[in-house]
């Protein structure tokens, strides 16, 4: 096993995974903390009690949705939940003393006996895989190479798993408001509802379409090719999130949301900033997934977690004054 193989095995280990996934809530406090911190930092003291209080809740209500986002679209699209360390660790357990009680303690026995409950390194992953591949392959799977048939039940997860963020800080953004300015928490709703709708569909959802309209084009020409599939779903991602994802967004809100709902006839026009294209490296996480490395999961909540909180504050780009109500560098 080459070097590089023995460190993408490395990064596939379940537990690996499950660790990650174990604290990502304390990231995400601890960023949290972070950016009410700085916003703290940059408001007056006289705004500072208000401000606070109201990015606690929109950050509260962002992250608690976030966690629970994974089992949310799991149970309405019937996915299999991720396992958790506990589970990992008793079903290596098993499968190393099955294997052992089989073939009897050899030189493999230190490594089997260490992946039960810790992380092999690349060196040891090498010389497993080296002497032993059937039972490298049971303790650390192989990817799974998603087929075109499949590709759109795995997009359905994925784009419920980031609409349960960004509807969390939707909600969060409202109850804010509603405590905190109670003359002006109405005038606010729109821009925190189209902030929403910009996130959700630049950002998240019609980047998945277009990554699975790639996958399935390519699966379709026979292509098997990993580099291949991971370019596909990029230039699908380009064409249908990052360059169709703000037109159609600001349609929605200009001649729907704005008008229908909030009898508002005046046009915004949010246009993609610096921050907006770097919230597309959760579509680099999304076209990993996609093409079977697992170990990307963990890190979701935290990326949806940053479009969540861009609607929870109502942020938009256009100049006006209402939007701004919190002071951060959004």
């Amino acid at each position: 096993m080459t070097p590089v193989k023995a460190i993408g095995k490395f990064l596939d280990q379940p537990i690996l995974t499950a660790k990650i996934n174990k604290y990502v809530p304390l990231a995400m406090a601890c960023g949290s903390s972070i950016v009410i911190g700085k916003t703290l930092n940059e408001t007056p003291n006289s705004e500072r009690k208000k401000e606070g209080g109201k990015l606690a809740i929109i950050l509260s209500s962002t992250i608690l949705s976030a966690i629970f986002a994974p089992k949310i679209a799991s149970k309405i699209t019937g996915r299999n939940t991720s396992k958790t360390l506990s589970v990992i660790k008793e079903e290596n357990s098993k499968l190393v003393d099955t294997y052992i009680s089989e073939h009897g303690k050899n030189g493999l026995s230190k490594i089997l006996e260490k992946s039960k409950t810790g992380l092999l390194s690349p060196n040891e992953i090498s010389i497993l895989f080296n002497k032993n591949k059937d039972i490298g392959d049971k303790l650390i799977p192989p990817p799974d190479n998603i087929k075109a048939k499949d590709i759109f039940k795995e997009i359905g997860w994925l784009s419920i798993f980031g609409a349960v963020p960004v509807a969390g800080g939707i909600a969060g953004g409202i109850a804010a408001d509603r405590i905190y300015d109670k003359k002006e928490w109405k005038d606010r709703v729109p821009d925190k509802v189209n902030e929403g709708i910009y996130q959700y569909l630049a950002n998240i959802f019609l980047c998945n379409i277009g990554a699975g309209i790639a996958l399935e084009i390519l699966e379709k020409m026979n292509i098997k090719s990993k580099a291949a599939r991971c370019i596909g779903m990029v230039a699908g991602i380009l064409l249908t999130g990052v360059i169709g994802g703000s037109v159609m967004a600001n349609y929605i809100g200009n001649q729907l949301i704005n008008p229908i709902i909030f009898k508002d006839k005046s046009k915004e026009k949010r246009t993609p900033e610096l921050l907006d294209l770097s919230l597309h490296t959760d579509d680099i996480a999304t076209v990993s997934l996609l093409s079977g490395l697992k170990w990307i999961e963990p890190s979701l909540p935290i990326l949806y977690s940053i479009s969540g909180y861009r609607a929870g504050i109502g942020y938009r780009n256009d100049k006006n004054p209402k939007s701004k109500h919190i002071k951060v560098s959004a």
